[in-house]
Formats: C-alpha cells, sequence, structure tokens
C-alpha cells in the first residue's frame, strides 16, 4: 500500500524534474536561434567591390585656341596703361616731376598748377612720393599723392583724376599704420647732429628740445657724452613713411643728471595730456629757462660796464645773443601789458602773468602778426623776433624777469608746477610708466651690445 505522504513526496520530486527539463531546454533553443541569426548575418553582409571591375569611359573632346595672331592683334587694338611711382627731389619742378613720371599731357599740368587743390602737388617735400597712371600716348588718367600737414593736423590722400576731357581732384582721408620706435644717441657736437645720427626726423628732435627747455638750455648747456633715450610713434602707409607723430617718452643725461619724462593722457580728458615725471609729477613749469630755443648768454644778470654808456651799472636781465630774426617764445602763459618803442629798449613786449610775476622782452627786430595790448597768450607762442632796436651794439634779446616789479634772475628764479597726479590716475599713469621703463631698459641693453661689438 502507498502512504499519502509517499504519493505526494513522488509528485514533487516529477513536478521539480519536468521544471528544471524544461528551463534548459528553453536556454538551449534559445542560444541556437540567436546562433542561427548571427550567421545570417555575416551571411548576407554585403562585400565591397573590386576597383578594377568598375566601369571607365573615357570622353574626348577638341578644343578650339584662338590664333596667337588674332590675341596679338586684339591687344594692339587696346589702349595700354602704366603705373609709374617717383619721389619729390629738391629742385624739382612740376614739369620736371611730371616728365620722369612719363606723363606728356599739356592739360595735366595746367589743371594742376591752376586748382587750387591739386597746386597742393607744388608744395611736396624732397623724398614725398607720387605715382600716376598714364596711357600710352602720355596722357595722364590719374595722379595721387600723400599730404601731410603737421604733427596735430589729419592726413590726407590727394588724387587727381582724369573726368572726360578734363580732370577733377579729391582729398580723402588716409588710413594709416601707427608704429611706435624707439632710439637712442650720444651728444658730440649738437643735438641735431646727434638725432641726425640716431635717424630721429627733425619733429622730434623738436619736440624733445621743448620738453626739456625748462631743465636744459640746449645751445649751452650740453656737454659731450650727454646721451638719450627717445620712444615715438610715426605714421606709414603702403611702407611709406607720411609723418612722425607724438613724443612718448624720453630720457635725457645732461652733465651727469637725468632727466625723464612720460606723455600720459587721460581718455576722455577734455584739457589733453601732457608730460610727467616718472614719479607722477608735472614737468610743465609756469616759466620757460630760455626765450629762445638755440641762443647764447652774452650778458648774465649782474654789475656790468654798459656797452654805451660804459658806466658801472646793474645788468637787471638776461642777453641771448643770436642772429636776426630768431622767433622769441612767450615764456609763459599771461596777457600783453605793453607792446611797442620803449626808449633804450627798442621795441619791446610785456607780458603779465599769474601771481604778480611779468617778464620783459626787449630790443626786437619786429613783432608777431596780430599781437595787440590785452592780447592773450601761451607758453611757447612766438611774440616776435630778435633785432638790435635800442641801446644795442648788435642783435639779441635782453629778457627780464620780474616779482611784484622787482627784477629776478630769470635763470635761479623758483616757480613752482603744475599739480601732481594722484589717485585712480596715478595708477593708470603707472602702468604706462613702467611699459616705458621696460623700453628705456631694452635701449640701453642695444646700446650696450652695439658698444661692446664695436670694440
Amino acid at each position: 500500500m502507498f502512504s499519502i505522504d509517499k504519493l505526494l513526496g513522488q509528485s514533487s520530486r516529477g513536478r521539480l524534474l519536468f521544471g528544471s527539463t524544461r528551463k534548459a531546454r528553453v536556454i538551449s533553443l534559445s542560444a541556437l536561434f540567436l546562433a542561427l541569426c548571427a550567421f545570417g548575418a555575416a551571411g548576407v553582409a554585403p562585400m565591397a567591390p573590386d576597383a578594377s571591375d568598375l566601369p571607365v569611359k573615357s570622353i574626348k573632346q577638341e578644343l578650339i585656341l584662338p590664333s596667337l595672331a588674332e590675341q596679338v592683334a586684339m591687344l594692339e587694338q587696346r589702349q595700354q596703361q602704366y603705373v609709374r611711382e617717383e619721389k619729390v627731389r629738391a629742385g624739382d619742378t612740376l614739369a620736371v616731376l611730371l616728365d620722369r613720371l612719363g606723363v606728356q599731357d599739356a592739360t595735366a599740368a595746367s589743371f594742376i598748377k591752376d586748382n587750387r587743390s591739386a597746386r597742393r602737388v607744388l608744395e611736396l617735400k624732397a623724398g614725398k612720393r607720387v605715382q600716376v597712371q598714364t596711357a600710352d600716348d602720355g596722357r595722364l588718367l590719374w595722379l595721387s599723392t600723400t599730404l601731410a600737414n603737421g604733427r596735430d593736423n589729419p592726413v590726407k590722400n590727394l588724387v587727381v583724376q582724369r573726368a572726360g576731357e578734363g580732370f577733377g581732384v579729391t582729398e580723402v582721408a588716409a588710413d594709416m599704420e601707427r608704429r611706435v620706435e624707439m632710439r637712442s644717441g650720444d651728444i658730440r657736437s649738437s643735438l641735431f647732429a646727434a638725432t641726425d645720427a640716431a635717424q630721429i626726423p627733425d619733429p622730434i628732435a623738436i619736440q624733445m628740445v621743448d620738453m626739456f627747455s625748462t631743465d636744459i638750455d640746449f645751445g649751452s648747456d650740453l656737454r659731450l657724452g650727454d646721451r638719450f633715450n627717445v620712444v615715438y610713434e610715426t605714421f606709414w602707409q603702403g611702407g611709406e613713411l607720411v609723418r612722425s607723430g607724438r613724443v612718448l617718452a624720453a630720457e635725457f643725461v645732461n652733465a651727469g643728471k637725468t632727466y625723464q619724462t612720460v606723455w600720459f593722457s587721460e581718455p576722455g580728458n577734455a584739457q589733453g595730456g601732457g608730460y610727467y615725471g616718472f614719479d607722477g609729477k608735472s614737468l610743465k613749469k609756469a616759466f620757460l629757462k630760455s626765450p629762445l630755443e638755440f641762443s647764447r648768454i652774452s650778458s648774465g644778470f649782474s654789475m656790468r660796464v654798459h656797452p654805451i654808456s660804459g658806466a658801472w651799472k646793474a645788468h637787471k636781465g638776461v642777453d641771448f645773443a643770436a642772429p636776426t630774426g630768431t622767433p622769441i617764445r612767450a615764456s609763459g602763459e599771461g596777457t600783453i601789458e605793453f607792446i611797442g618803442g620803449k626808449s633804450g629798449y627798442g621795441n619791446t613786449i610785456v607780458i603779465k602773468h599769474w601771481n604778480n610775476y611779468s617778464t620783459l622782452y626787449a630790443h626786437m627786430s619786429r613783432f608777431a602778426g596780430g599781437l595787440t595790448r590785452g592780447a592773450k597768450v601761451s607758453q611757447g607762442d612766438v611774440i616776435g623776433y630778435v633785432g638790435a632796436t635800442g641801446w644795442a651794439t648788435g642783435p639779441h634779446l635782453h629778457y627780464e624777469f620780474r616779482v611784484n616789479n622787482e627784477p629776478r634772475n630769470p635763470l635761479s628764479v623758483d616757480v613752482p608746477n603744475a599739480p601732481a597726479l594722484a589717485g585712480a590716475q596715478l595708477q593708470r599713469f603707472r602702468q604706462v610708466a613702467a611699459d616705458m621703463t621696460h623700453r628705456f631698459a631694452l635701449l640701453q641693453g642695444m646700446d650696450a651690445a652695439t658698444k661692446l661689438a664695436a670694440r
């Protein structure tokens, strides 16, 4: 007999065995199905065709070329045009310049002479570049040159263009490239000889004189072995130097003492920029050291024997010897208090300045145009020209500096400078000064290397 427990136990084992066998079969069938799919995918993948089996089709077409004779004939019928370029030479006339450019056009020459704008071609200085385009018979098609009228005026390109049987002229603003250049030099005879040797443009040298004229008299204070470094801007167009710009920084060593200055301009400042020492103090002094750019002192502020009367008396000014016609500059900003003849002083101007200062300029040959009593003048303005009027034995400027109408020695009187930079302005200035200090260091290194190589 079977017990109920045994029967139930066998049934359980049967279910377990059947379940295990079914699970194994499902897994096996799934694996086989996936394998067949993989084999099928591999079997139907297309093979890349062999390039050698691709069809090749040749296309042949004949091209008809024009004959050489026809091409030459066409070129002969076409008007030829030529572009030439020349630089103006000293003593050039318009006729000579146009002839050198290959222009054979009387109408063009007449237009350039008669037209007010085109006539500026005649004012070009030696070294300026002129370009033209002409036809094969020498007729002018167009002429182009660059006009530069000083540092602060815009540079323009002047173009004379043929228009039918006549000509037109236009002036357009030049698109220029700004460069920053650095130079150094040693004084062996004069400042301009040194700047010429260093290939520094004359306008830059003149700016250096203006910058340091309150501390250095370039007519008498220079010493052999003095040296300078200068950083300045130039403007170029098409590889040609159009004009020099502003001195950005300069350093001058005179008699062992170093003078430094850097240009600083605040963006948006209506008063413009100015020159400062590397400590941020303004270098602009209320009065120039000398009213003449280049001169020598022929008589100082002292007792002397008067050259005409022969009497021993005090000379209450400084005499600067210079050729007749040398420009005289106002040493400071002020108002003309007197202009005219003044007994032994001859042609004289007296300028009233701030804080009870006044200056006197005597023995002028003539006054600058447009000056009257009460007119305002700025420091450096030309007010007259050296002469020998009044009690003078030769051409010179008699210059007096007065405080409360009492004469003082203009070479030793102490006057204040403009205010120094401060706050945010000073911080921005220091960034500019640091860049210029780095440039001066580079110049000194280059100068030392050049001298070492020359040994």
